[in-house]
């Protein structure tokens, strides 16, 4: 399994990117910059987006990626996520007045997209590999996601809190070599992380210890707020019994 890092970032700037993470090119895991961080090639090579919740910095590219796949008339490009989070994007985001509904564009038997709703804690084949969505602890309806493929297994966090089922799940996987953990603030912002659904790496470091698996296990941290970068790079290095990286755009990890 191979990953590549399009986005990782809690917020914007020229350096920074939102979260977008590709699998075996062909598999995406958020799309908060799958546009501005993919060529018009890898774009049209995608199957299917899992999409986390429906904040705007995990869904923004997939209305810049359906207008380039229609126009390019690519095969329809599965949009699996859960029920709200589908829910939200046909009322807010694909309804005709932000943005074209390309669930029925070019046409309904043709679509450029086509959701998939993910049950939580049901797994399910999505472009060749088995999916589980479960529910984490955000402000809205938010999911992480185990993905296994035939060589490895690899969990994301989604944006979340501290949380629980996740780590329970995690810990039963046999074959997990990574996970994508979302980090977004400083510990001196502790209350905003709590209100704002996010970790500090003091919540990070007592949620990873939920999770009954090797010490050396990969956490790939994404999401840290550009504003908090260093200082919490600076926090995440001093954590102990752990084994963290910080993800770059176009860092890619061979699973």
């Amino acid at each position: 399994m191979e990953l590549r890092v399009v986005g990782c970032h809690g917020g914007e700037t020229p350096k920074h990117r939102t979260s977008a993470f590709v699998v075996d090119e062909r598999l995406a895991i958020d799309a908060g910059s799958l546009t501005s961080g993919l060529d018009l090639k890898a774009q049209f090579g995608l199957n299917a987006v899992l999409i986390s919740h429906a904040h705007l910095d995990h869904i923004r590219d997939l209305a810049t990626i359906a207008d380039n796949r229609c126009q390019a008339d690519c095969e329809p490009l599965q949009v699996a996520a859960s029920r709200g989070t589908i829910r939200a994007l046909k009322k807010h985001f694909f309804n005709n007045f932000i943005w074209p509904d390309f669930s029925e564009i070019p046409s309904k038997a043709r679509p450029t997209i086509q959701f998939v709703e993910l049950k939580p804690e049901k797994m399910v084949n999505i472009a060749g590999y088995d999916v589980m969505s479960v529910m984490v602890a955000h402000t809205i309806e938010s999911a992480g996601f185990i993905v296994r493929g035939p060589d490895a297994t690899l969990g994301y966090s989604g944006d979340t809190g501290p949380t629980d089922r996740l780590w329970e799940l995690l810990s039963a996987e046999p074959n997990l070599k990574a996970l994508l953990m979302e980090v977004s603030f400083p510990n001196r912002e502790q209350k905003l992380a709590t209100v704002s659904g996010h970790h500090t790496p003091k919540t990070l470091a007592r949620d990873l210890k939920k999770m009954v698996s090797p010490k050396d296990l990969p956490a790939l941290l994404y999401h840290i707020k550009p504003v908090f970068q260093a200082e919490v790079e600076q926090e995440c290095a001093k954590l102990k019994g752990v084994n963290l990286t910080v993800t770059g755009l176009g860092d890619q990890f061979v699973l």
